[in-house]
Parts: structure tokens; C-alpha cells; sequence
């Protein structure tokens, strides 16, 4: 494990600094430095995090269900992240579940609740605009015998609760829509969605993995009973998540054991990566409307190159809210993929950087009628702490040169 958390930090300090150009041989000293743009896909781990989970790996190493007192520290640092986490979006302690990630989270979220009972069943509703972990395992509670209804949003990205309200049933256990796009950012009426449902005695699930650390997201205030969160987006490692699971809820578990977590989720707790997500959303919280006016000044001047020298430039989402440091732009009659091979200096996604392969069709764009030539030329660029004026300008700038090359 300390290996990996090396590595994870060395992969930041990369991300940042000066890097071998593709072309140049292994011996040359061509080097350029990159300029990271994908902060939706992952955060480089922030360096007090990094010092918060070290002692935890060889010092205080021990089980945290072992009484000695060796075994104490680790459940009371535990118990710390705990309330962090509790403190950043607003909950109980006791109704944090640390998971492996964001995508063990939602999964939890969605076979917990249609599981519940000990068998599959019911009606679920969730959003063609949802990140593959909900949208996933909802196809899998479906082929299990539990039945599904996908809606779509408008030509923004934004779900329409009415949508929502047409699609329950009497059979509807569980709604489950993101509180913030990951390919443009979107936000969600989560609210809205919520009060609807609960005035069916629905249960509302939100996937808040792009949300944390960019906008505010109580628990109370979207009025949700379950919420994802995941902690690699946040400047925390790759791994570790949570699960808000309110007071009353009964929800199956994933996982069968010794009944760690509040007998939602066995196995001994990764302890130091739990330390480092409590560090993290106390950064978060701390830093939230600092980081946030940061990203948008950064996100909005980006755009505002791109579309004085690129012709009939889309960005997606325009006229609803969205995240501030979220810019999905479509560049006309070129490839995002061919246009990023020319631009290795610059570090970003084509819409989601979560799949396994590289063009993709985009399941939030298709829902949003975009059309099939601007989603073949759309590119996600999203800022984060690190991101400064000078190189947002300069990687705007190498785009608009990338776009006139390909254009032709």
C-alpha cells in the first residue's frame, strides 16, 4: 500500500510537471509540460492527504475491531474521517458508509434497495444521463426481474422532475438520478425530483461523485436518502468512497461478514484511506467557494478563446446551471480524438473518461439530440485546484491551433 500511495503521488507530481513529448525518443530531451484539464476523471492525491494516511500504514496499523490499544487508534481515526465526511455534506455520523468507491457506493444504493427483503423486485427509475455505475448495475437489478424505466432530459442535460412523476408506479421503489453530469456538468433539480417521490413513499438515491468539492451537497437540502460519494475526485485516493444511508433505511448489504460499516459493509476498513478521505472533505469543505470561483473564471474565459476563434463552437449545457468547472465544447467538423493525438500537452477527456475504450457514443449527449458530427468533435475540459490562468490560455489556444489544422 505505501507503494501505491508512491505512486499515486509521483502520478500527480507527473500530471504537472515536464513530460516526454509522444514523438521523442527515450534518450532525447524533448520534453514539454502538461497541462491537466480532467479533474472530473481524477485528482492527483493533495499532499496533506498523503501525510494524513502515512502513519496508518506501519504506526498505527492495527484492525480497527481489536480492542488493544493499537487497534484503538485506528478505530478512533476512523471515527474522525467519519464526521469530516459527516460535517461536508451534512449527515449524521452514524450514517456514513465507507465503501471501495464511488461505483461500490451506487451499486449499494441500487441492489440495496431493490434487494431489500432478501429478493429482487419492483420498479425502478433512474436517467439516460447517468454515469455507467448507476446505470449498470440498474440493468442488472432489471435482468433480475425487477423492472426499469430510463428517462430522458432536455436539450441542456437537465432531467424534468415531471418525468420523473409521470414514471412512478405503484410498484416504484427507488429513483436514482446524478446531482451533477460528469461529461457537461449539468445540476440536477434533486429537490424537486425528491419531493415528488417521498410524496410517493419512493426512496431517492443521488450520485454526487462530481458534485463534492464544486458545489454544495447536504444531504438535507437535496433531501435525498441515499448519496454517492466518491473520494478520488476530491483529491482523495482511487478507492475509497462512501455511501450516505439515512436514519430508518433498510437496505440490503453487499456484503456478508462480520458486519462492519453498521452491517451494510464487512470487511476490515481500509483504514488509511479512510484517514485520507476524512482529510479530503475537510479540504473541500474548507475550500469550496475559493476553489469554485477559481474554476468558473478559468472555465469561462476558456470558452470565451475558444468560441472568438472557432466558428460555430458548441458548448454543451450553456443555459442551465452547471458545475463551475465543467466545460464540454463541440468542435465542428473535426474528431476530439484526433484533435487531442495532435495536442499531447493537454490533458482531457472526450465526455467521460470512465470507459474502457476511446470514442464512445456519449449516452448524455445522444439523449440531449446532439448531433452525431458535434459529438463526434466534443471534448470535456474540467479545472481544478491546480489549474492557473496562464496555462487555460495556453491550452485554448492549442486547440483552436488544432482545430484549424484538422479542419481542413
Amino acid at each position: 500500500m505505501i507503494v501505491a500511495i508512491a505512486f499515486e503521488a509521483r502520478k500527480s507530481c507527473l500530471a504537472f510537471g515536464a513530460t516526454r513529448t509522444a514523438s521523442a525518443s527515450p534518450t532525447s530531451e524533448n520534453f514539454v509540460k502538461q497541462i491537466y484539464l480532467d479533474y472530473n476523471a481524477t485528482t492527483p492525491i493533495d499532499a496533506s492527504v498523503v501525510e494524513a494516511m502515512m502513519p496508518f500504514f506501519q504506526t498505527h496499523f492495527g484492525n480497527p475491531s481489536s480492542t488493544h490499544s493499537v487497534g484503538r487508534a485506528a478505530r478512533e481515526a476512523i471515527e474522525d474521517a467519519r464526521a469530516k465526511v459527516s460535517a461536508l455534506i451534512g449527515c449524521d455520523r452514524d450514517e456514513v458508509i465507507f465503501t471501495g468507491g464511488g461505483t461500490e457506493a451506487s451499486n449499494m444504493a441500487i441492489k440495496g434497495v431493490m434487494f431489500a427483503g432478501g429478493e429482487p423486485g419492483g420498479h425502478m427509475i433512474t436517467t439516460a444521463i447517468e454515469h455507467p455505475a448507476t446505470i449498470e448495475p440498474a440493468r442488472f437489478v432489471e435482468r433480475l426481474g425487477c423492472e426499469l424505466t430510463v428517462v430522458g432530459c432536455d436539450e441542456n442535460g437537465v432531467v424534468d422532475p415531471q418525468a420523473i412523476a409521470d414514471a412512478i408506479r405503484p410498484d416504484t421503489r427507488l429513483v436514482s438520478v446524478m446531482h451533477a453530469n460528469n461529461e457537461i456538468g449539468t445540476i440536477q433539480p434533486i429537490r424537486e425530483i425528491a419531493e415528488i417521490c417521498h410524496e410517493k413513499s419512493v426512496v431517492v438515491h443521488a450520485d454526487a461523485s462530481q458534485s463534492i468539492g464544486k458545489i454544495p451537497a447536504f444531504v438535507d437540502q437535496l433531501d435525498v436518502d441515499l448519496m454517492t460519494v466518491a473520494g478520488h475526485k476530491f483529491y482523495a485516493p482511487k478507492g475509497i468512497g462512501v455511501l450516505f444511508v439515512r436514519e430508518g433505511l433498510d437496505i440490503e448489504s453487499l456484503l456478508h461478514g462480520a458486519g462492519h460499516e453498521g452491517g451494510l459493509r464487512a470487511g476490515t476498513e481500509n483504514t488509511p484511506y479512510i484517514v485520507g478521505l476524512g482529510r479530503a472533505a475537510f479540504l473541500a469543505a474548507s475550500l469550496l467557494d475559493e476553489s469554485s470561483g477559481i474554476s468558473a473564471t478559468l472555465r469561462d474565459k476558456f470558452w470565451k478563446t475558444i468560441s472568438s476563434n472557432v466558428p460555430r463552437a458548441v458548448a454543451h449545457g450553456m443555459q442551465a446551471e452547471r458545475l463551475p468547472n465543467t466545460l464540454s465544447i463541440a468542435f465542428p467538423n473535426v474528431s476530439g480524438a484526433e484533435m487531442l493525438s495532435r495536442v499531447p500537452e493537454v490533458c482531457a477527456s472526450l465526455g467521460a473518461a470512465c470507459h474502457s475504450s476511446g470514442e464512445h457514443r456519449s449516452g448524455t449527449l445522444h439523449a440531449m439530440g446532439v448531433d452525431q458530427d458535434l459529438m463526434r468533435g466534443t471534448i470535456r475540459f474540467s479545472f481544478g485546484r491546480s489549474s492557473n490562468a496562464e496555462e487555460a490560455e495556453r491550452a485554448a489556444m492549442l486547440m483552436v491551433d488544432a482545430w484549424e489544422t484538422l479542419k481542413s
